[in-house]
């Protein structure tokens, strides 16, 4: 699909024979950019995009190397040449080797520890990210990145964590703390970011006489338990909600800086998206914490005070 004639910016730059390390300096500024070389030390970028504002830094650093530097509005003059400076930025070719890498990293995914899937997941997320932040005028390869990407984070996530609910639709229903104390809830065993994280809420804030039973399976769950985070529990995903997020609308918690910002962290980690500082560094602590405790009672108890410590910083930082 070819966009309405818009406004291009053209870098033109010229730099001094001796000056090769400038010369490299800029290539690779504006090929991190996302520019589409025109010739030789003329470079072409949309200048709707995010990235624009950095070639005039670029235009300065090559007027300081003793070279000369252009910065240039370019618009189409008609839709043939909109179509032709379009084509410059397919990024199918940026696509191409990153799709063979990740179906390649896909097959043995089941035989791989679990620190080594999230290692893959990691390492592919940000080559992916990288193409995507540059793809200026998405298309079928990106429409085909996009799905592979998903059925990739989806496969590992499987690994991780079996059984991951399924987003139930409907709205959240406020619920009052006092008809849920002392109560028996029952999540799968071997905790992960959202069943860990909502074990710590439940016993923090909603029921500090919490029991906990850990299932082999959601069909062990007995009638009286609260069950969380699986297909058919009491709490469990609903909408682009995860549950520890469920829990803080259902029990009016969502007003909390601190726990929406835990939210936040636990979102990512556990379904994507906008991502937290601190959201590395609780899963290293999490995947460390697993190895160390086998049991899910000492797991929660370790974890738990990290947990404390993050709702702590993130009560008393704001978040920049």
């Amino acid at each position: 699909m070819i966009r309405p004639i818009d406004s291009w910016l053209a870098l033109v730059v010229s730099l001094p024979s001796a000056s090769a390390t400038a010369r490299m300096r800029i290539w690779r500024a504006v090929k991190t950019l996302g520019c589409a070389a025109l010739r030789d030390g003329t470079y072409l970028l949309p200048a709707h995009v995010e990235q624009a504002n950095q070639l005039q830094a670029l235009a300065d650093d090559a007027l300081q190397d003793g070279g000369q530097a252009w910065l240039l509005q370019v618009h189409a003059k008609n839709m043939a040449e909109q179509a032709a400076f379009q084509a410059l930025f397919d990024r199918s070719a940026d696509y191409t080797p990153w799709l063979e890498e990740l179906a390649q990293a896909r097959q043995p995914l089941p035989t791989l520890p679990a620190a080594e899937r999230q290692r893959l997941l990691r390492r592919h997320g940000r080559a992916y990210e990288s193409i995507r932040k540059i793809d200026f005028f998405p298309g079928e390869a990106s429409i085909r990145a996009e799905a592979q990407w998903r059925d990739f984070t989806n496969a590992v996530e499987a690994l991780q964590s079996p059984g991951e609910p399924q987003a139930a639709a409907g709205r959240i229903a406020r619920r009052d703390r006092m008809q849920y104390q002392g109560r028996l809830w029952a999540t799968r065993r071997h905790l992960w970011v959202d069943r860990v994280a909502s074990a710590w809420l439940i016993q923090r804030f909603i029921d500090p006489s919490a029991r906990f039973l850990w299932l082999e399976s959601p069909a062990d769950c007995p009638p009286e338990a609260l069950g969380f985070d699986f297909d058919g529990a009491t709490f469990s995903h609903v909408g682009d909600r995860v549950t520890f997020e469920v829990l803080l609308a259902s029990f009016g918690l969502d007003g909390d800086r601190g726990l929406l910002r835990l939210g936040a962290m636990v979102h990512a980690l556990d379904v994507g998206g906008a991502t937290t500082p601190e959201a590395g560094g609780f899963e290293a602590v999490l995947a460390g914490a697993r190895k160390r405790w086998p049991d899910d009672d000492a797991l929660l108890s370790d974890v738990g005070g990290v947990l404390d410590s993050l709702y702590a910083h993130f009560s008393t930082h704001r978040n920049t």
